[in-house]
């Protein structure tokens, strides 16, 4: 019996280490790849100067700051309107038959393909509100898709928070709206910050949603307000990749380096905020 047990706990331990390395193994190859053809092309001139030669030559500045503002405007949108939605869901929705839609519809629009989304903000941003192709409506329809991500991260990290936590402050005589306030928000926000890190990965490499409502095929100069057109570096790299004849190969990897290094550094810097919120908890 007990040799059985070894066995069984050799065999699941394979199987484990198998899957990861499965997972890590492909991802780690991409990375080598394109860190490996993408370095050459690293320069200050490529990062902080403007497109040149129908963007064959020059840099990629402009797609750089435009990806940022996309970014910073799709999660000034989506986090204060994701987290209140979670907290009426968590704190102050009866389970019922409509609030059971609600959350079954938030978790359909997770899966829901980015192009949708894209079509869905051309006809109602672009068209119908008449902001046109501009930063304010890339944002605006780059924080709707993320939505349902945060909503539903932040729902979790707030049922996370002990039950007994509320029973106490409520005893205290706090309201119901101050509870959450000082007690369940803080103590959730490190779970909302994992949705919040998924969100910007999600935002700063979509290319659907951005194509039909901000970004600009070669536009060498930086916007000067949210309702002008920006190139970004997704969309960027799918031209420079299919569309623009004879473009260096590490230009091409060098600008999917720059994307690549642009995420992981935002999302390092989310992580270290986390870390930092989590070891404050007492529980």
């Amino acid at each position: 019996m007990i040799m059985n047990s070894k066995i069984t706990q050799k065999a699941a331990f394979f199987f484990f280490l198998l899957a990861t390395l499965l997972i890590v193994i492909p991802v780690g190859l991409i990375v080598f790849i394109i860190v490996i053809k993408g370095a050459p092309a690293i320069s200050w001139d490529f990062l902080f100067s403007m497109p040149r030669d129908g963007m064959r030559a020059g840099g990629i500045f402009p797609a750089i700051i435009g990806t940022i503002c996309l970014v910073v405007g799709s999660i000034a949108f989506a986090l204060p309107i994701g987290v209140l939605a979670a907290i009426y869901l968590s704190e102050y929705s009866r389970d019922n038959l409509l609030t059971r839609i609600i959350k079954l519809a938030i978790v359909n629009l997770s899966g829901v393909p980015s192009v949708i989304f894209g079509l869905f903000g051309l006809a109602l941003f672009v068209v119908f509100l008449g902001f046109g192709a501009s930063i304010l409506a890339g944002s605006l329809t780059l924080g709707i898709m993320v939505l349902p991500i945060i909503i539903a991260a932040s729902r979790v990290a707030l049922e996370s928070v002990p039950m007994s936590f509320r029973e106490v402050s409520l005893s205290l005589g706090a309201s119901k709206w101050q509870t959450i306030r000082h007690i369940v928000l803080p103590n959730a926000i490190p779970g909302i910050m994992t949705g919040t890190i998924l969100e910007i990965g999600r935002a700063a490499g979509e290319t659907a949603p951005i194509l039909f409502t901000v970004a600009a095929f070669y536009l060498p100069q930086l916007p000067k307000s949210i309702f002008d057109q920006a190139m970004a570096l997704p969309y960027h790299l799918y031209v420079i990749s299919t569309q623009v004849p004879n473009v260096d190969e590490k230009i091409r990897y060098g600008t999917a380096l720059v994307l690549l290094a642009l995420v992981l550094s935002v999302n390092l810097i989310a992580i270290i905020i986390r870390y930092k919120l989590r070891k404050n908890k007492k529980w």
